[in-house]
């Protein structure tokens, strides 16, 4: 009984880190330029929460066959005691982060991005660190992926202030990638796209129709594209990681801090000593957290020997 309790208050701590670390995420998600995989993965959480995704389009699939009691098993497999509270807390910063944060970057764009930046720049530390070896074909997809990204970032923003909700539908298919694939914003989607303004807004004003179809269309991308990026990483770890590494390097382009209108970089201005401190301030929390994960996984290890 008394072990079981201490169980039970040992959980607390570890339930409420999970929730932050959902918020850290959904906070990421809001971001345009900013990868909620990436937090993810910076977080310790990235696998948990792509196993669990894997198992529910198991379970799903063994479920329209009629093998129900094997999908329940494969359901129940999934780490769900971190992944549930980790989803509560992504919820809640998406809706608070659409009601507070939006404002704060749409006033300050050359700090939000500076500091959006030192996120980036610091977390690249991760992926090139999970591929070991790096030799010429993982540098050069690295590369290719980086250039890639940097284009297609500097494209014009499009406008859409009242889209079609299949267009909704499909579009958040491919955005919810940017949840499992680290390196690429999936805001940043919405706001190539055109319906960035109007996807805050359909969270700000309840839009349950909008809402709704989004939800739809993000279930159904993830449910295809899940799959495959986990028999990615099972089965070409290293090629897999090298690409993302460039993504998120490339991604790098959305975020200097003076641009005009149209995405083009433009020369630093004067404020340009407060803009590197709020870079540097983005790589200090972002070294903080690996630091802290680092430990983290250190003393578990320790524990378990």
């Amino acid at each position: 009984m008394t072990q079981s309790k201490e169980q039970s208050q040992n959980s607390v701590p570890r339930h409420a880190l999970n929730v932050v670390r959902g918020g850290l995420i959904g906070v990421a998600e809001i971001v345009p330029g900013v990868s909620g995989g990436t937090v993810a993965l910076v977080v310790g959480i990235f696998e948990d929460l792509i196993g669990a995704a894997g198992h529910v389009v198991t379970s799903a699939r063994l479920l329209v066959s009629g093998d129900r009691r094997t999908a329940g098993k494969v359901f129940r497999s999934a780490k769900w005691r971190v992944v549930v509270p980790a989803l509560i807390g992504m919820v809640a910063a998406l809706l608070i982060g659409a009601k507070v944060l939006e404002p704060i970057i749409t006033a300050n764009p050359v700090e939000s991005r500076a500091v959006f930046g030192g996120l980036i720049l610091a977390s690249l530390v991760v992926p090139f660190r999970m591929v070991g070896r790096w030799g010429p074909r993982e540098i050069a997809l690295a590369a290719l992926a980086a250039l890639t990204t940097g284009f297609l970032t500097g494209l014009p923003p499009a406008h859409n202030a009242e889209p079609n909700l299949i267009f909704v539908g499909v579009i958040a298919a491919i955005a919810i990638c940017a949840l499992v694939l680290p390196g690429v914003s999936g805001s940043f989607i919405l706001l190539s796209v055109g319906i960035y303004e109007a996807t805050l807004a359909a969270l700000n004003d309840r839009d349950l129709a909008y809402i709704g179809v989004f939800l739809l269309g993000a279930t159904i991308g993830l449910a295809l594209f899940v799959k495959g990026l986990a028999f990615l990483l099972e089965n070409h770890h290293r090629i897999t990681l090298a690409i993302m590494t460039g993504l998120m390097a490339g991604s790098l382009r959305a975020l200097w801090p003076w641009q005009g209108e149209d995405r083009t970089l433009l020369v630093p201005e004067s404020n340009w000593p407060q803009v590197l401190l709020l870079i540097i301030a983005g790589i200090v929390v972002v070294s903080g957290l690996i630091w802290a994960e680092t430990w983290r996984t250190k003393a578990r290890a320790t524990a378990v020997n």
